[in-house]
């Protein structure tokens, strides 16, 4: 399955428009934006489609708004990988915050994971708009069930809701600690983005790599054979390396091997 696949496999060099097109095509949607995928709902429907009835889409909320609706739509999908026993980490505190990139790559590694267990096809039967309204129609009438008992629990309290006294604070809040934690937040928020930089960097290195390996002139070099060993390795086995350098030994060894031949 696609639940490893390293960070230089093609799937994740399908562009955004690819991408909408198949979440527009497959759950008829219109969706114009890769950060529009943020709140998790989209790929909530996509589990369901590739696995119909494994997803309870009445817990997934495709109107969520806030960074608390999304992490619920997040932990039913994790719910669903854990179910179907699919190892893959879901970085939703990124995820949510709508950073396109990240949502980029996610959505990328879902359509290899679909399309590694269909093939690609969709499924027929499935109705994408009625499995949305079924859903939400549970969820609303779920809600309401739950905000009537809560309404009938105050009143039988006899404490009417908006008239009971609000509990203090015991003591004010230092505002020094608060310019502390200020500050701290803020200095993580610019190493946090320091790191992304940097990984986009050395990640537009190695795509450069990849292409120069790529080209017809080069890609049957033993180094270039070597080089897209340790760029398509599925994970982070130590082993990467030394596969490589034991291909390229063995070429040049091959290699002199035929010269002394000709001579």
């Amino acid at each position: 399955m696609a639940s490893n696949i390293g960070m230089m496999d093609s799937a994740y060099f399908v562009g955004r428009n690819e991408i909408l097109t198949w979440i527009n095509n497959r759950l008829q949607l219109n969706l114009t934006r890769i950060e529009e995928a943020a709140s998790g709902a989209v790929q909530c429907q996509m589990m369901d489609m590739t696995y119909p009835g494994v997803v309870p889409m009445h817990k997934v909320n495709f109107d969520a708004k806030t960074e608390y609706d999304m992490i619920q739509n997040y932990k039913v999908l994790q719910d669903v990988f854990n179910k179907l026993k699919i190892e893959k980490h879901v970085e939703v505190n990124r995820l949510v915050k709508g950073r396109p990139l990240d949502n980029l790559e996610f959505l990328q590694w879902l359509k290899r994971y679909c399309d590694s267990v269909n093939g690609g096809i969709m499924n027929e039967n499935y109705n994408p708009v009625e499995r949305r309204i079924k859903g939400g129609k549970d969820r609303s009438s779920k809600g309401t069930l739950k905000t009537s008992k809560s309404l009938q629990s105050n009143n039988m309290s006899g404490d009417p809701v908006g008239l009971r006294p609000k509990q203090g604070r015991g003591g004010g809040a230092n505002s020094s600690e608060i310019e502390t934690l200020s500050r701290e937040i803020t200095e993580l928020k610019l190493s946090v983005s320091h790191l992304e930089k940097e990984r986009d960097f050395y990640f537009a290195k190695l795509r450069d790599i990849e292409l120069l390996c790529q080209t017809p002139e080069l890609e049957d070099l033993p180094m270039a054979v070597a080089i897209k060993k340790i760029l398509y390795a599925a994970d982070a086995k130590e082993s990467a390396l030394e596969e490589a350098q034991e291909y390229l030994y063995q070429a040049m060894n091959d290699g002199e091997a035929d010269d002394e031949d000709e001579a």
